[in-house]
């Protein structure tokens, strides 16, 4: 089965959005500060780490928050793959020029179900907080390739918020640094 892969950027504080995320601010108030290192200052260690997830990614996994305010934004599917949103508003599937939009309302298991059977030998990425903690609690997160940027959001989304008080552990895979982020690659432990 494919490998669950949380790919998320985050402040030094555990932001991975500031605040006030919405159509207007999609990475929150700042947030975009945390993606500068893809699109501003991009140097070979961060280029080929983009290279490494995009190789890696055979579907996408993501929210519907995370998808209502990133579509505009995108203007087409973040990775050009078949993208699941999980939601609980149910939509038709939205076709863009490098993949699908599915909207699926029967939960994670089977969210990630189908998006495994879409990666094939590749990985499910995972976006949206929401998405990533619900995937970790579930025991279906395999891997975490985690972008520290640094810079103090100061409030916005965590991105490990909600996962109660149960030990996680994790085993550091590589470690990688930039002038912009340090890139970290965790497996999840089970």
């Amino acid at each position: 089965m494919a490998q669950v892969i949380a790919h998320v950027t985050m402040s030094l504080d555990g932001y991975m959005a500031g605040p006030d995320v919405g159509a207007d601010h999609p990475m929150g108030r700042g947030g975009e500060r945390l993606h500068r290192w893809i699109f501003d200052d991009a140097d070979e260690v961060d280029a080929a780490a983009m290279r490494r997830q995009f190789a890696l990614t055979g579907a996408v996994l993501l929210g519907r928050r995370t998808f209502d305010v990133g579509v505009g934004v995108w203007g087409d599917t973040p990775y050009p793959v078949a993208c699941f949103v999980l939601t609980h508003r149910p939509a038709p599937d939205r076709t863009e020029r490098s993949g699908t939009f599915t909207f699926v309302t029967t939960g994670l298991a089977d969210a990630l179900d189908r998006a495994a059977e879409a990666a094939g030998e590749r990985a499910v990425t995972l976006m949206g907080a929401d998405v990533v903690q619900q995937a970790l609690r579930a025991g279906r997160l395999d891997e975490i390739h985690l972008q520290l940027a640094p810079v103090l959001l100061g409030g916005g989304r965590r991105l490990f918020e909600h996962l109660g008080t149960d030990h996680i552990e994790l085993e550091r895979l590589a470690v990688e640094e930039s002038p912009h982020v340090t890139h970290l690659r965790f497996r999840v432990v089970k």
